[in-house]
């Protein structure tokens, strides 16, 4: 039998064990569309570059059964100009667009969910007259209208700190913004939204327990298949962890199921996974939604492995392929898994990491370990792209346990084992 073959937008070698490791890798070989080293850490995204460098690898190979991408921008937004062009299974763009877009995207959900969404205006940070005109009682939120991880995402509490991020904003808005325009006007999405002036949204906050809920839609089924709890660092903003199955309740849950179903009917997504962020706030009972991505979450990928027995790539895959996905089961090893994210809070140059002996050790005593290491001897923290405007991030530790103590207690154990030796700008720390 002839392998199917699947190009990944950001293949990388994570990822691409994960996708191995899967039954259906039996009939598959995985390519790359593009390798993750094309687009993070890069200088600055020429969309017709990337499409032109898709279109020749896929012409080259000579053949293309499934295209899927498990990364946000540019990822997400090529899977279906590839799809088009291949008559391949896959979302529309202007679906992906609505999802992408997230003043575009709030437009929609207003119009089936407005209860579950926060106030929301948008805003051009080149304006010197924005703050008046976005006129919502601080605090509040405010972020590009397209980004990712949080990338140029502050918390607002007055005028003059608004003034002071949007220089920073003003600085950087047009790494993302410039190339995720000229797809807009590229692929003629709806002229309000392709040539707005506006390239930011403020958000009035919303709080409480965070999870983010993991589904598919296929021929306009929706159906959701894991909810993964959000754990914050303290009373800070950036993520300590994700921990998965969800600790809420049932009937939370299928609260979440449905205003999810409502709002990825409403957005015309099909044929693709997606991720939805939620809140829920305990004290008013209600249900928040805070922002929808087409694809499935990378960072959850070794969770629903080690809960499962296989990652939800495999959702990815069966979609790709324009089949019906398949019930994942409980064929993991553990009953509680989580991708603990190692932060620190200022910025400073690496000067040590981890070990793969230190790393091994570690393994002896923690089964099923995954280390990933997001940084490098010699680079400085303020080079890391895509980081929230509060933290940097250090390395993912995914650990399963039996419950949420043994969690903890391995990750202390694995924080007793791991050096990161960092140079910070104003003092010298070990972390």
């Amino acid at each position: 039998m002839d392998k199917k073959q699947i190009f990944i937008v950001g293949l990388d070698d994570f990822n691409l064990k994960k996708l191995q490791n899967l039954p259906e890798a039996a009939y598959c070989d995985f390519h790359a569309a593009l390798h993750i080293s094309e687009m993070r850490n890069v200088e600055q995204y020429d969309m017709e570059k990337l499409i032109n460098l898709c279109f020749e690898r896929i012409d080259k190979h000579g053949k293309i059964d499934g295209i899927a991408s498990y990364y946000d921008f540019p990822g997400t937004m090529l899977v279906p100009i590839i799809a088009e062009k291949y008559n391949l299974p896959g979302p529309s763009l202007e679906a992906m667009t609505k999802c992408e877009n997230k003043y575009w995207s709030r437009l929609e959900q207003s119009k089936v969910i407005p209860e579950h969404i926060p106030q929301f205006k948008a805003f051009d940070p080149f304006d010197d007259n924005a703050f008046e005109k976005i006129g919502m009682i601080t605090p509040y939120w405010v972020k590009p209208i397209k980004s990712f991880r949080s990338f140029l995402a502050y918390k607002i509490n007055g005028e003059a700190q608004f003034r002071e991020n949007m220089e920073e904003v003003k600085k950087h808005i047009d790494f993302m913004a410039e190339p995720f325009n000229y797809l807009m006007k590229q692929y003629n999405m709806p002229e309000e939204f392709a040539n707005m002036e506006e390239r930011m949204i403020a958000e009035s906050p919303i709080t409480g327990h965070q999870c983010t809920v993991e589904g598919y839609v296929n021929n306009g089924n929706v159906v959701v298949y894991g909810i993964v709890d959000s754990i914050r660092e303290g009373d800070r903003s950036s993520f300590g962890r994700y921990e998965y199955p969800s600790s809420l309740p049932q009937e939370i849950q299928f609260r979440m199921a449905d205003v999810t179903r409502r709002v990825v009917q409403q957005l015309g997504l099909d044929h693709s996974p997606f991720n939805i962020e939620y809140f829920y706030n305990p004290t008013a009972d209600e249900v928040y939604f805070l922002e929808i991505n087409p694809r499935i979450s990378q960072a959850h990928t070794d969770i629903f492995e080690k809960i499962h027995g296989i990652s939800h790539h495999s959702i990815m895959l069966n979609l790709a392929l324009g089949q019906k996905p398949k019930t994942l089961g409980n064929n993991g090893e553990f009953n509680k898994a989580a991708n603990f994210m190692l932060r620190t809070f200022e910025p400073g140059t690496i000067k040590k990491v981890p070990t793969e002996s230190e790393i091994k050790i570690l393994k002896k005593f923690i089964p099923s370990l995954e280390v990933k290491v997001q940084v490098k001897e010699g680079m400085h923290l303020k080079d890391l792209q895509g980081q929230d405007s509060y933290s940097f991030e250090l390395a993912n530790i995914f650990i399963g346990g039996r419950d949420q103590n043994e969690l903890v207690e391995r990750y202390n154990k694995c924080m007793d084992g791991l050096t990161f030796d960092i140079e910070y700008d104003e003092a010298v720390q070990l972390y």
